[in-house]
């Protein structure tokens, strides 16, 4: 497989399948991020922050899926072993150590900014050259936008509410 994905590509595809390889691990790691920050979220907007990581935890796993097909279509393989997952990832997992929504929330908003940055230079990286992984991190980075927004306003919600407790 790859073979015409690899010679229309105008980058180092060795090089293209590395970064994939690195940012398929990174959704992994966000996946379960947002998932286990669903399960364990306790306090303020406790509700609205459980329906929102359960809604990023399935677009990210969904990021990992395009991303594995793509590496296959360039003729590489997608990390095997998931203990790979922490030693390739740049954006890493927190552990939510805090289970306040405060706490999960600030830990996703870093890593949607580190997931931004990863997508940003794959962009950078494949404009011109390789249109399909373009599109691809294109795809994925405009959602990782709208993940960094949505934690930022409900951090922003947050001290809001927080305000208006210590004002009373």
């Amino acid at each position: 497989m790859g073979d015409m994905a690899r010679r229309i590509s105008k980058t180092d595809v060795n090089d293209l399948i590395k970064t994939l390889n690195e940012a398929y691990a990174e959704e992994w790691l966000a996946y379960y991020q947002y998932f286990i920050g669903a399960k364990l979220a306790a306090g303020m907007l406790r509700p609205n922050v459980q329906k929102e990581f359960k809604e990023h935890a399935v677009q990210e796993y969904e990021h990992a899926s395009m991303i594995a097909d793509r590496i296959i279509e360039l003729g590489g393989t997608p990390v095997l072993n998931p203990d790979d997952f922490s030693k390739l990832a740049k954006c890493k997992y927190d552990e939510p150590l805090n289970e306040d929504t405060f706490s999960l929330v600030k830990q996703n908003l870093d890593a949607e900014r580190c997931a931004v940055g990863r997508y940003q230079g794959i962009c950078d990286t494949t404009f011109g050259k390789d249109y399909v992984t373009y599109r691809l991190s294109a795809h994925i980075l405009k959602e990782e936008i709208e993940h960094e927004q949505e934690m930022e306003d409900f951090l922003k919600d947050m001290e809001i509410m927080q305000n208006l407790k210590q004002n009373s």
